[in-house]
């Protein structure tokens, strides 16, 4: 039997590991499909997030991709004094949504989610999808709309309604190139949702050892 110290231990590891995705490899990254076939977790909690606050999941995963390229860790860099003493970063953002400090603890505090952690892929894409609903109430911009999603995203609200961005020509491309990505994730999912392949009854040693699955799946 299982001492209490020993279940304790058990539930504080699960815990630990639930929303645990595993950062996919830089090759998988212009493909959706290649990420949520890699590790599940990924699709499990942009679906999640789309479900629960009306943003498309293509859209939350081309903001994650944009942020930090899928790694959990993701900072700002920093420069070097004398060409080896660290400075102080100029931005507190950090994580896969490279969320800031006022922004996530304000997120927690609106959920609840006192807990949420910024290298946690679900508390990730669950804030973006927070944050781009507020955008939604607060600004009006369409949910569907990754451009000025990202605007607002990068410029905070307050940002976005005095037209911050309307001089950043750097950051009007970015915002194009989040659209852009955003378009083509959904069109790849749209595909391979069709492509997806169905339970087969026949003995795998028929197969002979070969994928007989459609790309992006073998």
């Amino acid at each position: 039997m299982r001492t209490a110290l020993q279940t304790a231990t058990l539930l504080t590891t699960l815990i630990l590991l639930s929303g645990c995705a595993t950062n996919p490899p830089n090759h998988t990254h212009d493909n959706i499909c290649r990420i949520y076939h890699y590790d599940s977790d990924w699709e499990k909690a942009a679906k999640a997030s789309s479900k629960r606050w009306g943003i498309p999941e293509y859209i939350l995963m081309a903001f994650i991709y944009q942020e930090s390229r899928f790694k959990d860790d993701a900072q700002p860099e920093r420069d070097f004094a004398l060409g080896f003493i660290p400075l102080p970063r100029d931005s507190s953002a950090y994580g896969y949504s490279q969320a800031q400090d006022p922004a996530w603890f304000d997120y927690q505090k609106s959920t609840g989610n006192r807990f949420a952690k910024r290298t946690n892929v679900e508390d990730s894409l669950d804030f973006i999808g927070w944050y781009n609903y507020q955008s939604h109430i607060r600004n009006g911009i369409r949910r569907n709309d990754a451009y000025r999603l990202y605007l607002a995203y990068h410029e905070g609200h307050g940002g976005y309604s005095r037209r911050t961005y309307a001089n950043k020509k750097w950051l009007l491309h970015v915002a194009n190139k989040v659209k852009n990505r955003a378009y083509l994730y959904k069109k790849q999912l749209i595909a391979c949702h069709k492509l997806k392949p169905e339970k087969s009854n026949k003995p795998k040693e028929k197969n002979k050892g070969r994928c007989t699955a459609p790309w992006p799946y073998c």
